[in-house]
């Protein structure tokens, strides 16, 4: 198990030669310590990737296409290792582990077949004076600050189209689900990517270790996916020195369901857009608006699949939700849970933490949502749905988009005119369509308002990692 700072193709112990302790959330148990980066070895990762990324951009796209490849076929043949290492310090369940190993692998092998096609444009100036020749070089050296709550697939959905233009890393993943980090990169470095085109610094001062990042001239680009809250800080600080940014951040999704919809089908796609991954995805569903002839029999499904749910360690195969991260997010999902019954919120399933070792919450439903409650500004990252009875398809839309945090939305009706409709006015990024999950690497993924800048994905995704050059040329 990795456990040190990798550095130019070295592992280290770092400056400071202290430990970030890593915790099982299911049990409490310590699993391992990894090496505290400080600003100085953040520093001198950057220095690294500036180093090996000139090379590694005079490589051809075949030879970065072909390493990328082999990237995607060595995480899948450490699926199981890797999943069991995300369960171990997310928490989250083993097959849900396994889903996202699968994910992370295939921006590898789609961002393969994205750096041979990374194209620009020629054409005549309309004076005929000269030839308009547009490309698109790699902007250079990329820090990235990646979450827990996907310690493999936020690391590959930025790590694998950057390298595909041609560009070096340096991450820092979070202090609490550093393990998994450390092993992808380690894969990849075994797959083929040359020392120091990947860089991983963990770290447990993130202000200190992105200050010491963005003060190095190489950087060139931040990517970062987290709270909106702490984007708002990086954008800040990324504006001292003018650098390109990626950013996707919180979501508030509504989910609609019509009195027309299939409930059944509308019922799986709400567990699945709420529970998946144990709910703590910024593409959860939050605010279930459901039209008022429907609201008895949604709410009696929905609180039935909830409590059938199985909660406890993601290892056991039953278990199909497993801890939340941390004791401060059991908290702080309970104040908001409590606030809301107080407010005149209904308790159909669950509403309280689970006794015993371990960081779990209950399943919860809450029926007789005022549209305007403070639970739902809230992005509540936790096994928590809230359904807001509407008559009014226009108010309801009014109150779906009340929120600056527009990452997805959710629609389920047998009216694919109306569901079409009501999607396009949505004011999010994207829109599952009778679907209850919407993530592919071959989808743009991102958000409007302040949801996030950019997307990540599809053929969109290797462009965010490039510049745009222009040649007047004469022939």
């Amino acid at each position: 198990m990795a456990e040190q700072l990798l550095i130019d193709g070295k592992w280290i112990e770092g400056t400071t030669g202290d430990r970030i302790p890593v915790v099982n959330p299911s049990t409490g148990e310590q699993l391992a310590t990894v090496a505290d980066g400080s600003p100085i070895d953040v520093y001198q990762a950057v220095q690294a990737a500036s180093a090996a990324q000139k090379q590694w951009a005079a490589t051809s796209p075949r030879e970065r296409a072909e390493i990328l490849r082999n990237c995607w076929q060595t995480l899948l043949n450490h699926r199981d290792e890797l999943a069991k290492l995300i369960t171990l310090e997310n928490g989250k369940p083993l097959a849900d582990a396994t889903g996202e190993v699968t994910y992370a692998a295939e921006f590898f092998r789609w961002n393969s077949e994205e750096a041979v096609r990374l194209h620009g444009t020629i054409g005549s100036a309309p004076s005929g004076a000269n030839q308009i020749l547009v490309r698109h070089p790699p902007i250079g050296v990329v820090v990235m600050i990646t979450p827990w709550n996907f310690p493999a697939a936020m690391i590959t959905r930025k790590v694998a189209p950057a390298l595909a233009a041609g560009n070096a890393t340096v991450i820092k993943p979070s202090e609490l689900t550093p393990l998994t980090a450390l092993r992808v990169a380690e894969l990849c470095e075994s797959a083929g990517v040359p020392p120091g085109v990947i860089n991983v610094v963990p770290t447990s001062a993130p202000a200190d270790w992105f200050d010491a990042a963005v003060e190095h001239p190489a950087t060139r680009m931040v990517s970062f996916t987290g709270s909106t809250n702490v984007g708002k800080i990086l954008l800040r600080r990324s504006a001292d020195r003018v650098l390109k940014v990626s950013m996707e951040l919180g979501g508030n999704a509504p989910f609609i369901v019509f009195d027309d919809a299939d409930i059944d089908q509308a019922t799986a796609g709400a567990m699945t857009a709420k529970m998946r991954h144990s709910a703590e995805t910024c593409t959860a569903a939050n605010r279930f608006f459901v039209e008022q002839s429907a609201v008895q029999e949604f709410t009696e499904k929905l609180t039935t699949a909830m409590n059938a749910v199985t909660v406890g360690d993601g290892l056991n195969p039953d278990t199909t939700c497993g801890p939340l991260i941390n004791q401060q997010a059991v908290d702080s999902i309970d104040q908001i849970v409590q606030s809301s019954i107080a407010d005149g919120a209904t308790l159909t399933a669950g509403g309280s933490p689970i006794e015993g070792t371990g960081h779990f919450y209950k399943p919860t439903v809450l029926t007789n949502v005022e549209p305007s409650a403070a639970i739902t500004q809230h992005e509540i990252f936790g096994p928590v749905a809230t359904i807001i009875p509407f008559t009014n398809t226009g108010d309801m839309l009014r109150h779906a988009n009340n929120t600056e945090l527009g990452l997805a939305g959710y629609v389920f009706t047998s009216d694919v005119g109306r569901g079409m409709n009501v999607s396009e006015q949505l004011e999010v990024g994207m829109v599952g369509l009778n679907r209850g999950s919407i993530s592919d690497p071959a989808a743009p993924f991102g958000g409007m308002k302040q949801s996030g800048l950019g997307r990540e994905g599809a053929s969109d995704g290797i462009y965010e990692f490039c510049e745009t050059q222009y040649i007047a040329v004469s022939w």
